[in-house]
This record gives structure tokens, sequence and C-alpha cells, in this order.
């Protein structure tokens, strides 16, 4: 009867230990989500080899849980900063599957060449123009971007006399944007992002530009108003054909410019 009550006593409290055990893990596990949070992260789609350029089709995105303080601290790139990194060249080979990080790229900063320098070209120069919601894509330009730019002037009117004329005309083509505001886009590689805001909102976007293109920028900046223009990642050409856009010359055009839209539509639709 006493080895019984033993084996109950044992049963007794071999159920009590499991029930606190389960109580603790589930705490702990409580505990643990509740210091975790969500992220969207770029994955690779495609194995690449060091010195390709990532592509928008090699990237997907991932979404997955971190410690919030690891997310904070970590060189793995948010989803909505791919633009940084769209076009830039790998540091080395990177698998179907793997997350990217800053040091996947060669463009990393270190720590005695970091901010706007280390990323402007030698041979060119970096100078800011102003922007607003309108001018800058609805504040949607991001640093590595690539913009046009387009400018709008009130020149004296041809015939002579004392009106003026309004003339729109694409000044620049195919510009990399190095910063938008203070946000020049690169992490540092102990994952801080020095120079680089939280928001989306900015005021000026800082443009690469060879000498004679500031001079020629600073002048038409004082003369009008410039709209930039974003490009796709998969567009490099330059187009040969601009043309200066006014009163007359919208009149003359704008029925042959829809008949031309029309049919790239149609052709974009496939008939």
């Amino acid at each position: 009867m006493r080895q019984k009550l033993l084996m109950l006593a044992a049963v007794f409290f071999g159920v009590l230990a499991f029930i606190f055990t389960y109580q603790q893990i589930k705490q702990e596990r409580s505990k643990i989500m509740s210091s975790a949070v969500r992220v969207k992260l770029i994955r690779v789609k495609n194995d690449l080899s060091e010195g390709d350029k990532l592509m928008e089709t090699d990237v997907e995105m991932y979404e997955g849980m971190r410690f919030a303080n690891a997310a904070a601290n970590t060189l793995e790139i948010p989803w909505d900063r791919r633009a940084d990194v769209i076009g830039s060249p790998l540091r080395s080979m990177v698998r179907k599957g793997d997350i990217l990080t800053w040091r996947d790229f060669r463009q990393v900063f270190t720590k005695e060449r970091t901010g706007l320098p280390a990323q402007t070209r030698s041979g060119w120069r970096a100078i800011s123009i102003p922007v607003s919601s309108v001018t800058s894509v609805s504040g949607l330009i991001r640093p590595n971007n690539f913009v046009d730019v387009i400018g709008t002037f009130h020149f004296p009117d041809a015939k002579g006399d004392a009106t003026l004329d309004t003339v729109t005309m694409t000044i620049l083509q195919r510009v990399k944007v190095l910063a938008t505001g203070n946000d020049i886009g690169y992490a540092q590689q102990n994952g801080s992002q020095s120079g680089v805001s939280t928001g989306r909102s900015y005021s000026t976007v800082t443009l690469e530009l060879t000498p004679k293109e500031v001079e020629m920028i600073i002048f038409a900046q004082q003369k009008g108003s410039l709209t930039l223009s974003l490009r796709s990642y998969e567009d490099p050409n330059i187009v040969t054909d601009v043309q200066s856009v006014d009163w007359a010359f919208l009149q003359k055009h704008i029925q042959e410019y829809n008949a031309e839209r029309e049919q790239l539509l149609k052709k974009s639709a496939g008939y």
C-alpha cells in the first residue's frame, strides 16, 4: 500500500512539474515574441556571382521575425531600401534564398571614407537643388535612382515684343541621385546608417554632375524652375530627339502625340 502511495505521489509531483515547466516555457515564449518585430527584407531569387549588378528581377520580399534590438542594428537591408542597392555590383557570390546585407556590395563605407564624398565618383561633383513634392515625383525619388532634369523658363517672345514666352525643355538625362535631403542611402559597415534620414520628406535632392553641368544647372535654377523625372533602372538610353515645348508647339503636336501614345499602348498590350 505504501509503495502505491509513493508511486501516486511521484506521478502527482511529476504532473505538477510538467505543468510548471510548461507554464514557464509559455511565459518565456510570450516574452520572446513580445520583443520580436516583423521585418520585410530582400531575398535573392537567383544565384549571382561576384561583380554582378543586382537587378530588380533578382530579388523578392521576405517577411520574417527579428528581435527588436537586433532588427535595429542588423546589416540586413530592409525591403523599402532596395532602391539603394539595385544596380550596385556585388562584393561576392550570393545564393538563391540568401537575405541581402549591406556587406554584400562593393560600395561599403569605411571609417576613413564616409559620407557623400565617398559616394561621389572622381571627376564628378555633388550639387543640391530645391524640390517640392511635385517636382520630386511626390517625394518618391531615392538615393541611387536616376532622373532626367527638366527646366521651365520664361523667355522674351521670339517675335521681339515685350511679352514673355514659357518654354519647357529637358536639360540633362540619366542623372544619378546621390542624396535626398540628408539621406545618402548607404549603411556603414558596423550597421549604423550615418547621415541617413528616417523620414521620407525632403526639400532638396543632391545630384552627381560634371563641373560643366553644375554651372548649367545653377544658371538654370536661377532663371526658371526645375522638375525631376524618375527613370526605370532598366532604361540606360539617352533620348536624342529632345524638344523645347512652348504654347505653339503644344497646339501643333498634341494630337500627334496622343496618336503615338495610343500606338504604344496597343503595342505594350500585344495588339
